[in-house]
């Protein structure tokens, strides 16, 4: 969860300004309206549960790969039924929020007839945060898995060379009365973008993060970048972070073992592969019993006798829904230089600035 206390002044934007933004600036981009809707929907996501590397900051990062030619702003992603409860979605290298966002959609409809539904997404990018996807799912009642591949940025386990990606694994249930289960992690010891972030921001990392070209730990974001993420738990993170290739990457027919393009490298397009997948959760019980367990187990879980200096137990994804909530209402903290950054996307195509509701 993004530290709202940190130093740096803080200018706060209203969500539905944010929203608004991000869609000027995509539009003057060439994306038509619907996909620039979505794809602002889930940028304001990320930053509203706090996940501000994957938020409204990745859209200098997109336009330049539109200006590029290496993402594809007007593509419009197609749908092909394998089996009825199966699809696959061709982004054509247009946004990964647009195809991912087409992929649940089936999944849902699939799921709500037949209890389950697939899909896999070839020829994709970036998607953001994976927790607005799980999202869409518990929207519609669902319990879901949401893999993807990414670029690389771990060695495997024993090795010393970018292979595989810091790829998310995502999954989430609907809850009763209680909070919803969310789980949208990355296999490294911390996701690339906040190293990304702290660059940006001039900060420092922990230096359990990452190695430097040489092999070395390093709290120097720049030098991080150079080498190499440190999966977590060892061997454990970089299995997982092969699984993530297997699904996203070999099934889908994309880019797998370490050919996905860095979103910031300009040379061709990314390649991404998704998986998506959505369960009903009344298959083996009423929808009600469902909740109830799921209530109970918020509870056992948050009130677990906590171990010494431990406050508050927290149920997966809680964290990032509180933030959410306290968001919504005081509005999104960025700095200074990302306003600014993102105030000259949108000069460059005629968009108006973005709009501060205060400073902090």
């Amino acid at each position: 969860m993004a530290d709202d206390s940190a130093a740096a002044p803080k200018l706060y934007v209203a969500p539905s300004d944010a929203q608004a933004f991000v869609e000027g600036v995509l539009q003057g981009n060439g994306v038509p309206d619907d996909n620039a809707k979505t794809v602002a929907r889930c940028l304001v996501a990320a930053d509203l549960r706090g996940v501000d590397t994957h938020g409204v900051n990745r859209i200098p990062s997109y336009m330049a790969r539109i200006r590029q030619g290496v993402l594809d702003a007007a593509a419009q992603p197609t749908l092909t039924k394998v089996t009825p409860v199966v699809a696959q979605v061709d982004a054509h290298n247009g946004f990964g929020f647009v195809a991912a966002h087409m992929g649940m959609a089936h999944a849902i409809e699939a799921a709500n007839v037949y209890g389950i539904g697939m899909c896999s997404v070839k020829h994709s990018n970036h998607f953001g945060m994976s927790a607005w996807v799980v999202q869409q799912a518990l929207d519609a009642g669902m319990m879901s898995l949401v893999f993807t591949n990414s670029s690389p940025a771990l060695p495997v386990w024993g090795g010393k060379s970018k292979l595989m990606g810091v790829s998310p694994i995502a999954c989430g249930a609907p809850g009763g009365k209680k909070k919803p289960f969310i789980l949208d992690m990355a296999p490294s010891v911390a996701a690339r973008g906040k190293i990304y972030k702290a660059q940006r921001r001039g900060e420092k990392i922990p230096t359990d993060w990452a190695l430097d070209a040489e092999g070395r730990p390093t709290d120097d974001p720049a030098a991080a970048l150079q080498g190499v993420m440190l999966p977590m738990g060892g061997p454990k993170g970089s299995a997982l972070s092969v699984m993530m290739d297997v699904f996203s990457g070999v099934l889908s027919g994309s880019a797998f073992a370490g050919h996905v393009t860095n979103p910031y490298d300009p040379i061709r397009p990314a390649d991404v592969g998704h998986f998506l997948v959505a369960i009903k959760p009344d298959l083996f019980m009423t929808i009600d019993e469902f909740k109830e367990r799921m209530d109970y187990l918020y509870r056992r879980v948050v009130e677990s006798d906590k171990m010494a200096g431990v406050d508050r137990i927290y149920f997966p994804g809680e964290l990032e829904q509180l933030t959410q909530e306290r968001r919504q209402s005081e509005g999104i903290p960025y700095v200074e230089a990302e306003i600014a950054a993102l105030n000259a996307e949108a000069e460059r195509v005629g968009a108006p600035a973005i709009k501060i509701s205060r400073a902090r």
